[in-house]
């Protein structure tokens, strides 16, 4: 009665391994592109912070700039009014001068005393030209720092206009870049999966449809007790003859896939819940699951597929399929998984 059972149960056709690889491969898709575009703007928003900080700097520069050429400005001014007031003055006495000249010249009636007062007017007249002359010259160095600051500011905003030409093009080059980033990953992803359907259709055919080899979601599993026996991490007889056609699968599937792609087959182990017992040559569960995980990575290097090519992992019972305090939910949780993924 259980063999016909069994019988039936072969028979029919199950398509929800079929349905989960597809949906975990869709996944695997639009997780990898989420995480290329969040690395994108990781980097444009760094490129946007280093070209900000710059014009700001820029901005901070013309800026003092404007404020420094403004007061020089206000000094030119004071400069130019204290002038026209000397002007005024020296005119003023250039006048009482002339004046008391022609009273001097007229002859008699001029007194000692006015011509002790047109000696002090022409020394005061003198003291007032230098004091003109030493702010004309004052007026012409202003002048000459208020075209100099000029210049700097033209400088400036010639260097703040081409840093916003090349953050604009850096910006227009980085969205490009991110754009042909996301094509040819998400055409990578897709060549991959190809692949891994190609290779999980060759398993299928030449390990046989058993009910301790399967396929769950985008992982081959193999139930533990196929290739190990209790508690050991050596491979027994026929977990060494399946473990040889995977082998020979892997090496074909190898000529296949581009060298460009980077791809490596995982192997991980598990166990069940049960901790190990006293007396045996591994401490827990994580040591039993790395170890099996290793000796069957081993064996394949040892068929000639290449080590650069293959990962081992272990995680004890950490990961079970089925959380259920049962035997055939530790039966379950007892496997070994291979992936094919990106490295």
């Amino acid at each position: 009665m259980a063999l016909a059972r069994n019988r039936r149960r072969d028979a029919r056709v199950d398509y929800w391994p079929g349905f989960v690889d597809a949906l975990s491969t869709l996944l695997l898709a639009i997780m990898f592109l989420l995480s290329v575009f969040v690395l994108a703007q990781f980097f444009l928003s760094e490129e946007i912070t280093g070209k900000d900080e710059v014009l700001n700097r820029l901005n901070s520069q013309i800026n003092e700039l404007t404020q420094l050429l403004a007061l020089e400005q206000s000094n030119r001014q004071d400069a130019e009014d204290q002038i026209l007031s000397l002007q005024a003055s020296l005119s003023g006495l250039e006048d009482e001068r002339s004046r008391l000249e022609n009273m001097l010249a007229a002859g008699a009636g001029i007194s000692e005393a006015a011509e002790d007062r047109i000696g002090a007017l022409s020394e005061t007249l003198d003291e007032e030209r230098q004091i003109s002359q030493r702010a004309l010259n004052q007026v012409e160095l202003l002048n000459q720092q208020i075209l100099a600051l000029r210049r700097q500011i033209a400088a400036l905003e010639d260097a703040l206009e081409v840093s916003e030409q090349r953050d604009r093009e850096s910006n227009a080059k980085i969205a490009d870049l991110g754009k042909r980033l996301n094509v040819a990953l998400a055409q990578r992803v897709q060549e991959l999966n190809r692949y891994r359907s190609d290779f999980f259709g060759r398993l299928r055919e030449i390990l046989s449809d058993r009910d301790n080899i399967r396929i769950v979601g985008d992982r081959f599993v193999f139930q533990s007790e196929v290739l190990f026996g209790s508690g050991s991490a050596d491979l027994n007889v026929a977990g060494a003859q399946e473990m040889a056609k995977l082998a020979s699968a892997i090496i074909d599937l190898q000529r296949e896939i581009p060298d460009e792609i980077n791809w490596v087959l995982r192997v991980d182990g598990h166990t069940d819940n049960i901790p190990v017992s006293g007396g045996r040559r591994f401490a827990d569960n994580w040591e039993l699951s790395s170890a099996r995980a290793t000796s069957v990575v081993k064996f394949l290097i040892g068929e000639g597929v290449p080590p650069r090519r293959l990962v081992a992992a272990g995680f004890g019972e950490f990961q079970p399929l089925d959380d259920t305090d049962s035997d055939e939910a530790r039966s379950r949780n007892r496997r070994i998984e291979l992936k094919l993924t990106e490295r």
